[in-house]
């Protein structure tokens, strides 16, 4: 098992789960985290310390293209070790559905 970064994340990227990560599992894009899942050892302390509740287990149904997607990015974007502020509008985007056709898939700049 492993853990998924999920649609909440785009566009809030709050990086709180970042400074609990034993492992530095965690992949920055420009609007969003990711997980490696190769590289998660499912330890779960990142689940509890996300504000947008963006993480999730892989065992919940539903999230293959998550995973998939997390996978893909996380070859892509940097690794990410130290929490960092928010976006300035990220409360703005808290809670809001249907975040995926803001996904940016640039690496974090």
């Amino acid at each position: 098992m492993t853990y998924v970064v999920t649609e909440n994340c785009i566009k809030c990227k709050y990086t709180d789960c970042v400074s609990v990560c034993p492992v530095d599992c965690f992949y920055e894009g420009e609007n969003m985290l990711v997980i490696h899942p190769d590289e998660c050892i499912d330890c779960g302390v990142c689940e509890p310390e996300c504000p947008a509740d963006a993480i999730k287990p892989d065992t919940e149904p539903g999230l293959e293209d998550w995973l998939a997607l997390n996978a893909e990015l996380a070859e892509k974007w940097p690794v990410i070790d130290a929490q960092k502020a928010p976006p300035p509008d990220a409360d703005d985007w808290l809670d809001k559905p249907a975040k995926l056709a803001w996904l940016s898939r640039e690496p974090a700049g």
